[in-house]
């Protein structure tokens, strides 16, 4: 990989280092970890595709015409490449199964993922150079997430887009095989269309709709600086650069380091189809479901403790959405205290009124505790009628990387999402597909399997 001074701008150091990565640069643990993320990404699209956020998406890219060429997932049309990153990054944040990182909780996959199979497919790209796209886009995103966090989103700025939108450049300036120079012009462009607010929570589609322009976005910069148009190389530590606007302390160190080692990519996967601060308290319910199976008729008090750091996040007892249903921890706790599982199907317009949810979501009483051990630490204390208590505490939530999910529930994960859609034929041969993406010629192929109808 190229070097360059330190005297050089940060964007600058970061393009040479991302313009000289090549397939052989990947270790093989980043590209095991791009293609169980590329197998879980599909399966959530394919899903969000079908909800009323995902079909309204869907129908704009349509509706704006232009050359057909990427996959619309889910859906029967092709349109332009930007468009088609915009609705599937949509899509994939539709249904909150997206994957999640360790530090911010942002979701790699809605913009990195959309840009990069968007630009892939229109350029013709082969199975390989997609996953040096993915690798080196989801490395972009966390360096800057990194660099910037907590701050920028204690600064009520949303991590997804806000770094997303960079991630996305640079895997569509790696497709577009973007020089050293473009990608420093394409992360400035990045800047300049950087934005993501954390006011999206209530009953709107107000957060399905954050990734969309970032995964446009990025594809919009990396296509700008490709035909000649120069943007900031001061875009991240200028005196009106991306740190000082969004963070008020930040650490620019992050968004360099370690060039000569091989990036480790920490991705968490999603079993539960909410807002992941939320998961350790279901994994807290369900623990004291399957040790004590208590009669919910006779709980009498349901205390969750959290860490201060999320403790008073997520606290809506009376959900009037689906939408704040998957933001909400009472609701969750007392659908998996009743039904054993947390999918989809469980945050549900019909399912809110219910008698038994909204008593036990009501019982749920949140209060901080700094003694946990982690930002997203649950400890959840059931009282029964005759005096008898449960206590569960979660530092790790299932799928996270000290308790991860094995290949075979991804893949179940993955089937559960695509079979209702697409049927269980197609789900198998993208899920083979994708196994095999570094042999693919052409990630045309494989995008036409995640439409309706398979392969054209």
């Amino acid at each position: 990989m190229t070097q360059t001074p330190s005297t050089s701008t940060i964007a600058e150091r970061l393009a040479a280092h991302f313009a000289g990565f090549g397939y052989a640069d990947l270790s093989p643990a980043s590209i095991k970890a791009v293609k169980r993320l590329l197998l879980d990404y599909i399966g959530v699209a394919v899903s969000g595709s079908q909800t009323q956020s995902g079909q309204v998406a869907r129908k704009f890219a349509a509706i704006t015409g232009g050359h057909a060429e990427s996959t619309l997932i889910g859906g029967a049309d092709r349109v332009p490449a930007m468009q088609a990153a915009f609705a599937n990054a949509i899509s994939s944040h539709s249904v909150e199964l997206d994957d999640i990182d360790v530090l911010a909780l942002f979701h790699f996959s809605p913009p990195v993922y959309s840009a990069a199979l968007a630009s892939a497919e229109q350029a013709g790209s082969s199975g390989k150079e997609l996953l040096v796209a993915l690798a080196t886009g989801c490395e972009m995103m966390e360096r800057l997430s990194r660099a910037a966090n907590s701050s920028l989103r204690n600064r009520g700025y949303h991590t997804t887009p806000t770094c997303g939108v960079f991630g996305a450049t640079v895997a569509s300036a790696m497709i577009q095989r973007l020089s050293a120079e473009q990608i420093v012009s394409a992360m400035g462009l990045a800047g300049a269309s950087a934005s993501g607010l954390m006011e999206m929570y209530g009953p709107s589609m107000q957060k399905r709709f954050n990734p969309g322009p970032a995964a446009r976005n990025g594809v919009t910069a990396a296509t700008m600086a490709a035909l000649g148009f120069t943007g900031a190389a001061t875009i991240f530590e200028g005196e009106r650069g991306f740190l000082a606007a969004f963070t008020d302390h930040n650490d620019p160190q992050q968004l360099v380091a370690a060039f000569d080692e091989p990036y480790q990519l920490d991705i968490e996967f999603k079993p539960y189809s909410c807002a992941r601060p939320i998961h350790n308290a279901i994994d807290c319910a369900l623990e004291i479901r399957r040790k004590h199976a208590p009669d919910l008729d006779k709980i009498r008090s349901i205390d969750m403790a959290r860490h201060p750091d999320w403790a008073h996040y997520h606290q809506n007892a009376r959900p009037k959405t689906y939408h704040e249903a998957q933001v909400s921890l009472p609701y969750a706790v007392a659908v998996a205290l009743t039904d054993g599982q947390a999918l989809f199907a469980q945050f549900n317009n019909a399912r809110l009124p219910e008698p038994m949810l909204l008593r036990l979501s009501g019982m749920v009483k949140i209060t901080p505790d700094a003694s946990l051990a982690r930002g997203v630490s649950c400890r959840m204390t059931m009282t029964m009628e005759d005096g008898s208590v449960h206590v569960a505490t979660v530092d790790y939530p299932k799928g996270s990387i000290q308790n991860p999910m094995d290949d075979a529930e991804l893949r179940v994960k993955f089937d559960s999402l695509v079979t209702p859609v697409l049927g269980a034929a197609q789900a198998a041969r993208i899920a083979a597909a994708v196994e095999s993406t570094e042999e693919c010629p052409d990630v045309g192929q494989l995008m036409q399997l995640t439409a309706l109808g398979g392969a054209r």
